[in-house]
């Protein structure tokens, strides 16, 4: 709707042009936001006061020359000047009750994207490997999971890359504590403990830690023995990984992995051509990039290392023969980088020095999509109550637990089968939402009571707003996707979800655009909510009429579509019952 709007104003303002009113060479950012009380319109815009100064006009003269040049559309019903000249925009009801019937007919509710469709590579998750993944990899992975589905359901095509650490010097670490300590395959399994004794040989030892980057060094170099051994460790901890992506409900599997280690071969080539343009300078024998508009506070260049003194090769020559690949291989036309807020500088530099040396050749954009930390209680990064690493999937088992003893209290005469299978859905799905609906550059403070609550913006109350709906379906055994007759929006709350509900496709193209699951979440919460106060205000079992119950029943079975699908958008599975 905003979209139409937008359009409508523009050929307004393309007319008043052509009429002399504006100057030519206008091309304003048109700004339709919804209003905030209801009774002042749908939507509103702000273009009249943004282009008063330059019309030469007040901005409710010029309001009203733009309401008056304003094409006819079915959707609007009128338009008014507000305040010191705000146009507002009021929808007509009897359009938006017919876009909500056309919407449920289409699987894909109506939504479509609003640009043409795109390849999209999304960097997501990328633990390091040789140890188990921990809270940390949560946010990568499923906030990259959540806009990756997005982008799909508007028919991008997506390319998921798993870029995990498969390289460097921890692997050096273990395959020097390995030549010491021989293990079996059952002592590997454990590569927690197998990674924390070579972790504490590394630290204690000057001598061990030599031999361990030495043994990089052997590795990058392609020796035989060591690549052996670095593929067992691979194999372990990979396999560590999918079992957590399958209880997250992530979409990504094994072919989706395309380490550092993948990078190898063209790592010599990336610093070869990077000389070739004159772009490297050697620095205490190391090669570097030095770029202008990155200085320390004091003013000192700072540099993008791609070569070590050593010979060895650093994150910087792997992420830049990553973007290379990305762009000439793969063709995409977008790269998104799901990676801490605390790597902006990093990838500042790095795409800068892509696009210096021409390794993106087909205007690919690359963005990093940086995320906050997940703190404790105290605001600090989570921990242990010892100060340890606290292990993603021991993280999610006491999400299943603490859900399980919720729901047997609330139900306690379900079957076990069905206690566990709820408490799994629940559990898993409030740690999600508990992320996904900060804002993804915010820090947050994991928190087990709130994220389980039954009541504000969790998964819980979203799952049940749900099963709200299937309940009505289910007393009147009919079908949610199966209902007959037409919509009609008279009371206010019908009025109030209706507008909401069509707001569906703008809510993910924004995701898509910015990479902002949260918005979907305050989307669908919202949702929920007026669909709340319809149910108890719009009677549907005990409707006025036939007529009556079937236009409430279709804006039930929209609302159960639209969280249903939005739910399953951010990852998370969705229940009949609870």
């Amino acid at each position: 709707m905003k979209d139409t709007i937008r359009q409508l104003i523009q050929q307004a303002l393309t007319q008043l042009v052509n009429e002399g009113v504006l100057p030519e060479g206008l091309t304003p950012a048109i700004q339709v936001e919804n209003a905030r009380d209801k009774t002042h319109g749908d939507f509103a815009s702000n273009i009249a006061m943004m282009l008063a100064k330059p019309a030469g006009m007040k901005p409710r003269d010029l309001a009203e020359k733009i309401i008056a040049a304003l094409p006819a559309d079915e959707q609007i019903s009128k338009t008014e000047i507000a305040g010191p000249g705000f146009l507002n925009f009021f929808q007509n009801t009897q359009a938006l009750a017919g876009r909500l019937d056309a919407a449920l007919a289409d699987p894909k509710l109506g939504v479509s994207k609003t640009g043409a469709p795109e390849r999209v590579v999304v960097d997501l998750s990328a633990p390091n490997l040789a140890k188990e993944m921990h809270v940390g990899h949560l946010r990568s992975t499923i906030i990259g999971d959540g806009v990756a589905r997005v982008l799909e359901s508007l028919g991008d095509t997506v390319i998921r890359q798993n870029h995990v650490g498969d390289w460097g010097t921890q692997f050096g670490m273990l395959l020097a504590y390995l030549q010491e300590k021989p293990a079996t395959s059952d002592e590997l399994s454990d590569l927690e403990n197998f990674y924390r004794a070579a972790k504490q040989r590394f630290d204690e030892s000057e001598e061990f830690a030599d031999r361990a980057r030495g043994l990089v060094v052997k590795l990058q170099a392609g020796d035989p023995e060591c690549l052996t051994l670095w593929k067992r460790f691979n194999e372990i901890s990979l396999s560590h990984c999918q079992k957590t992506y399958e209880r997250l409900n992530v979409k990504l599997t094994p072919a989706d992995v395309k380490g550092e280690s993948a990078y190898n071969d063209d790592l010599a080539n990336v610093v070869s051509d990077l000389k070739a343009k004159g772009l490297l300078v050697e620095s205490n024998g190391a090669q570097c990039v030095f770029l202008e508009e990155f200085k320390t506070a004091e003013g000192t260049p700072l540099p993008v290392i791609v070569q070590k003194a050593d010979g060895g090769y650093l994150y910087a020559t792997t992420d830049l023969a990553a973007i290379r690949y990305r762009s000439n291989l793969l063709k995409a036309d977008r790269a998104l980088y799901f990676v801490d807020q605390r790597q902006a500088l990093h990838f500042q530099q790095v795409f800068e020095v892509a696009r210096r040396a021409g390794f993106v050749t087909n205007g690919m954009t690359m963005e990093h999509m940086g995320f906050g930390t997940m703190n404790g209680a105290d605001g600090r990064p989570f921990k242990t109550r010892d100060g340890g690493t606290v292990k993603l999937i021991d993280l999610l088992n006491e999400a299943q637990e603490r859900a399980y003893t919720l729901v047997k209290e609330k139900n306690p005469e379900l079957a076990e089968d069905d206690l566990r299978n709820i408490a799994r859905v629940v559990g898993i799905g409030a740690v999600k939402y508990a992320d996904l609906s900060k804002h993804r550059t915010s820090d947050y403070s994991f928190n087990f009571d709130l994220m389980l609550n039954f009541e504000g913006n969790t998964a819980p109350y979203l799952l049940y707003a749900y099963t709200r709906v299937a309940g009505v379906f289910r007393k009147l055994s009919k079908d949610l996707n199966e209902v007959e007759g037409q919509i009609s929006l008279q009371a206010p709350q019908e009025q109030d979800l209706a507008a909401r509900l069509a707001q569906f496709g703008e809510v993910l193209n924004n995701v898509a655009e910015k990479g902002t699951p949260h918005t979907l979440c305050t989307y669908l919460y919202d949702v929920a909510g007026l669909f709340s106060s319809f149910y108890e205000n719009c009677p549907i079992l005990g409707a006025d009429s036939p007529e009556q119950q079937q236009s409430r029943l279709r804006l039930a079975a929209l609302t159960g579509r639209t969280l249903k699908q939005g739910l399953e958008l951010l990852g998370l599975e969705t229940l009949e019952r609870m």
